[in-house]
C-alpha cells in the first residue's frame, strides 16, 4: 500500500491532526515539529496550544515560561483550570479563580468541570453544574482530580478550613443518621466515609460523601516560576522553606498576585 504524507493532505485537516497529536502528547507534538518547516509553523497555532494538557507535560521537565504564556493566550482549558485552583484555594482570589474554572469547566475540561461543581457546592450550596455529572463520572474524574500527584501545593486558604469545620459538623452527622443505606461500620466516622455506605444511599448522602473526598484530599496546585524563565508544577516535598513563587506577566494572567512566599 503506498504510504501516505501528512503534507498531501488538505490544510484543515493537516491542522486537526497536529490538534490530536497536541492534546495526546508533548513529546509527539515536538517530533512532528522538527519534520519540517510547515509542521513547526502550523504547532505554533492558537488553536493547538488550546489543544494541550499540561498535566501530559513531563513533570521532570521545566515548562518554558514563554509556553505557559501562550497556553494562556490561547484559552487553554488546562492551565486556566490549574490557574483558577491556585488562585481560589491557596490566594483566596475566589472571584477571579472561579472564573477560570468556569472557563475551563465550559470548555469541556473534565477535571475543571467537577472542581468547579464541587466548590460551588461546597462554599454557596450551588448545585446547578451537577447536572451535567453522573454518580459514575463523579467518582471517576474526582478520584483523577484528588489522586494528581502534581497537584500537591501550597496550602488551602482560611475559607477553604472554615468551611470544612462547618461541613463536619452540620453535614457528617446527617450522612450518619440517614437512613437510606445501612451503615456499614464508623469506626472512623469522617475519614472512613467513602467506605462506610454502599452504592446505593440516597442523592444527598453521595454528595455529602464526594464533599468529604474533597475537603480531605484535593491539593492546591502551585506553578514555580525559576529565575531562568521555567516554570512547573512542583510537587510540595520539593518547595524549599524561602523559595519564593512570583507572578509577573499580566499575559499569564497573573498579574492579581506580584509575589508570594510559600509555607
Amino acid at each position: 500500500m503506498k504510504e501516505l504524507s501528512i503534507l498531501s493532505l488538505p490544510e484543515e485537516i493537516q491542522v486537526l491532526v497536529v490538534e490530536l497529536v497536541a492534546a495526546n502528547s508533548f513529546a509527539d507534538l515536538y517530533r512532528l515539529r522538527t519534520t519540517c518547516k510547515s509542521m513547526k509553523a502550523l504547532t505554533e497555532l492558537p488553536t493547538v496550544y488550546a489543544s494541550f494538557d499540561v498535566f501530559n507535560f513531563p513533570w521532570y521537565v521545566h515548562m518554558p515560561h514563554l509556553l505557559l504564556r501562550n497556553f494562556y493566550a490561547a484559552g487553554n482549558p488546562s492551565a486556566l483550570y490549574i490557574k483558577g485552583v491556585q488562585f481560589f484555594f491557596t490566594f483566596g482570589l475566589q472571584e477571579e479563580g472561579l472564573a477560570l474554572m468556569k472557563r475551563a469547566a465550559d470548555a469541556g475540561f473534565e477535571r475543571a468541570l467537577y472542581t468547579y461543581a464541587m466548590t460551588c457546592k461546597i462554599f454557596w450550596d450551588d448545585e446547578e453544574y451537577f447536572s451535567r455529572l453522573s454518580r459514575k463520572n463523579v467518582d471517576m474524574i474526582g478520584r483523577v482530580v484528588r489522586s494528581l500527584n502534581l497537584g500537591r501545593g501550597m496550602s488551602h486558604n482560611i475559607a477553604f478550613f472554615t468551611k470544612r469545620d462547618e461541613f463536619i459538623s452540620s453535614d457528617i452527622p446527617l450522612f450518619y443518621s440517614c437512613e437510606c443505606t445501612p451503615c456499614l461500620h464508623s469506626d472512623w466516622y469522617l475519614w472512613d466515609i467513602e467506605r462506610t455506605k454502599g452504592e446505593n444511599m440516597c442523592n444527598r448522602c453521595f454528595w455529602i460523601r464526594e464533599s468529604e473526598a474533597v475537603y480531605q484530599r484535593l491539593r492546591a496546585l502551585s506553578l514555580d516560576q525559576k529565575k531562568n524563565g521555567y516554570v512547573r508544577v512542583l510537587p510540595h516535598s520539593e518547595k524549599k522553606g524561602n523559595a519564593k513563587v512570583q507572578f509577573s506577566s499580566p499575559e499569564t494572567g497573573d498579574g492579581y498576585v506580584k509575589k508570594r512566599k510559600t509555607e
